[in-house]
């Protein structure tokens, strides 16, 4: 099929998600969602609402300065989140994902303190900037075990997601506690039964599927500083429709937090799958998602990830309607379709010397017409 009637088909798609919702001027965020705590005694909670799309994170307001002390004083630690690296702090993430199995096995206790702390940091870094994020979507480093790969990327993931649909700082501290351990059960599967990828039946996918369970004991044994994380982990895998597991939960009796890891839990299976798993593009993986599971988590999660991630995330080379080619360098978070584009070669296939910046929302009349596949078009 080619790219340019596959762009209408996904485009009459992700219209039918937005239809009906007419885009303000100048949108407003909504009130701060924080995910309920379930009463005591497993008493039903309130369903939890999310706003009706995605919003941008209010602006920062930079604190007053104050008077410099005749000795300079270190910064405080809230202040050094901003100016470090994303790659140094993804790295931090990523070796704590790495020590789950071990914590999970040895019976030590779990550092929750450290964990928040460094939840706060990466809460931060999101705020400020994508670059955390575009990190996640990157292709694991060659050596790193895929478990703590994939729980890295989800758990931030899950943050910026949760920052898109206007949670507060304890609401996505309360997500991001069970966003990077969610999975952990994982460790304690058969190793041959994971070698045969995630196309599982009979008896292998009830094995397969007892990881829920198994995650959300090993966190309750650990003790988290919030119960909601523990249910987050056990609901992951519900789906909104009704037919996930292991409950069969539906609706607004599924855990909001749940609801949000269990989408980029799929997404990151579909471009980075456990091998032999056939590996999508993000664009692709949106496609998947928007098509054929739109059913399975609410409209307003998945407009947070098409926001996010769009179907022609940064760095997809494309091929515009004019003829010209060019890179994504910018998503437009209130028109997925219409990304800020490098032109790298004319309408006849020469590059050009010095690369052009195009906004596509600034160009009625030029759009994309479909990504270039590696060696063609």
């Amino acid at each position: 099929m080619s790219g340019g009637r596959w762009l209408v088909r996904m485009s009459d798609l992700v219209r039918g998600i937005q239809r009906g919702s007419p885009e303000p001027t100048t949108p407003e965020p909504p009130p701060a969602v924080r995910p309920p705590a379930p009463p005591e005694g497993g008493a039903p909670r309130s369903p939890v609402r999310f706003p009706q799309e995605p919003v941008a994170p209010p602006a920062r307001v930079p604190p007053k300065p104050e008077a410099a002390p005749a000795a300079k004083a270190k910064a405080p630690p809230s202040e050094k989140a901003a100016q470090e690296k994303p790659e140094q702090l993804f790295s931090e993430l990523l070796a704590f994902t790495g020590r789950l199995p071990g914590l999970a096995g040895d019976g030590r206790e779990f550092p929750w303190e450290p964990y928040q702390r460094l939840l706060g940091r990466a809460i931060r870094s999101l705020e400020e900037s994508a670059d955390l994020f575009w990190l996640a979507n990157n292709p694991p480093a060659s050596g790193v075990e895929y478990l703590a790969a994939h729980l890295n990327s989800v758990g931030i993931l899950s943050l910026r997601i949760g920052i898109g649909l206007g949670y507060d700082r304890e609401g996505l501290l309360d997500l991001g506690l069970a966003a990077f351990v969610f999975d952990v059960g994982m460790a304690g599967l058969p190793g041959g039964l994971l070698a045969k990828g995630e196309s599982l039946s009979g008896e292998d996918l009830a094995t397969y599927q007892t990881h829920v369970r198994l995650s959300a004991d090993i966190v309750r044994r650990w003790a988290p500083p919030r119960s909601d994380v523990i249910e987050a982990v056990l609901q992951h895998h519900e789906r909104e429709n009704g037919r996930g597991y292991p409950l069969g939960l539906a609706g607004s009796a599924i855990h909001a937090n749940a609801k949000v890891i269990g989408l980029m839990d799929t997404y990151m299976r579909l471009i980075f799958p456990r091998p032999p798993g056939r590996r999508l593009q993000p664009y692709e993986a949106i496609r998947q998602i928007v098509s054929s599971k739109h059913e399975d988590f609410p409209p307003p999660v998945i407009k947070a990830l098409l926001a996010e991630i769009s179907i022609f995330p940064p760095r997809t080379v494309v091929k515009l309607n004019t003829g010209e080619v060019g890179r994504v360098i910018a998503v437009n978070r209130s028109h997925p379709l219409r990304p800020t584009v490098e032109i790298l070669a004319d309408s006849k296939g020469v590059p050009l010397l010095e690369p052009k910046i195009l906004d596509l929302s600034e160009a009625p009349f030029i759009y994309v017409t479909g990504p270039v596949q590696e060696g063609g078009s």
